[in-house]
């Protein structure tokens, strides 16, 4: 099994968990789930920076990133370093996070929330709608291409936004109507190796119609506008800032040191 294969099986499990502790009919009666949704592609199109700041504590491939990191400081520090939105991971046993994660952050700040997870059934929308996210990523390597048009279109139900990730051309082909931004992930989730090299190649391959967003392994200003030369409005960026004592701050350099 790959890692990726792993962690759908274990959220398999979690998610048939869920469902019996808090059902869909519960979800819909939670405060934040009537709220209107923020534009994450309209904010990518409007920013200066076009960075999608994440709070991410550990990942598969590097253990603990930042342990003890407070959510509510992180992310509200983002928003006040001009970030374009936020992503907040809500997988516990893999990433270390958790949807009351994204719960706490979202009475604190006013950027777009991306829930990042992995999303393999409906409910997981409901779930995300109800702790207060404005945008879902779903992931090609992990669905079918059925799956993948039927949860973008149930998202766009529900006022949420659609992030699709591919990591090769094969996967472009997930790709709907329903999808308002296409990341490309620069990390192989399937064996974690890493390259830059992936966005480029595949930024032409990409609609235009589609808002494209450059995923993982970008640390340098230089990165960010040889991306912007090919297409790209967005750079999803985690670790290069919460390797840092202060992510915050790391990211507000970043941005200065961009423009």
């Amino acid at each position: 099994m790959t890692i990726l294969d792993k962690i759908i099986a274990s959220k398999k499990v979690e998610v048939a968990a869920r469902k019996l502790s808090m059902p869909i009919e519960a979800l819909e009666k939670a405060p934040a789930f009537g709220r209107k949704c923020l534009s994450l592609k309209q904010n990518l199109l409007n920013s200066e920076s076009g960075i999608i700041s994440e709070f991410k504590r550990k990942s598969p491939s590097l253990g603990w990133i930042h342990e003890d990191a407070d959510v509510v400081e992180v992310t509200a520090g983002y928003c006040a370093a001009g970030t374009s939105g936020i992503s907040i991971l809500t997988d516990e046993e893999y990433f270390g996070g958790s949807p009351m994660d994204l719960m706490a952050a979202r009475h604190f700040i006013a950027c777009p929330v991306l829930r990042k997870d992995f999303v393999i059934d409906e409910y997981q929308l409901y779930e995300a709608k109800a702790i207060g996210a404005d945008v879902i990523l779903l992931i090609a390597a992990a669905l079918t291409v059925k799956q993948t048009l039927d949860l973008a279109q149930k998202a766009h139900e529900l006022g949420l936004e659609v992030l699709l990730e591919v990591h090769n051309a094969e996967e472009l082909g997930h790709a709907n109507d329903y999808v308002d931004m296409l990341g490309v992930n620069n990390r192989n989730l399937k064996t974690f190796e890493q390259s830059i090299q992936t966005s480029f190649d595949l930024a032409a391959l990409i609609p235009e119609k589609y808002i494209k967003v450059s995923e993982s392994g970008i640390s340098k200003t230089e990165t960010v506008q040889e991306l912007r030369k090919v297409g790209y409005k967005g750079f999803l960026m985690g670790e290069n800032f919460m390797k840092e004592e202060y992510p915050a701050l790391a990211l507000s350099k970043f941005i200065k040191d961009l423009r």
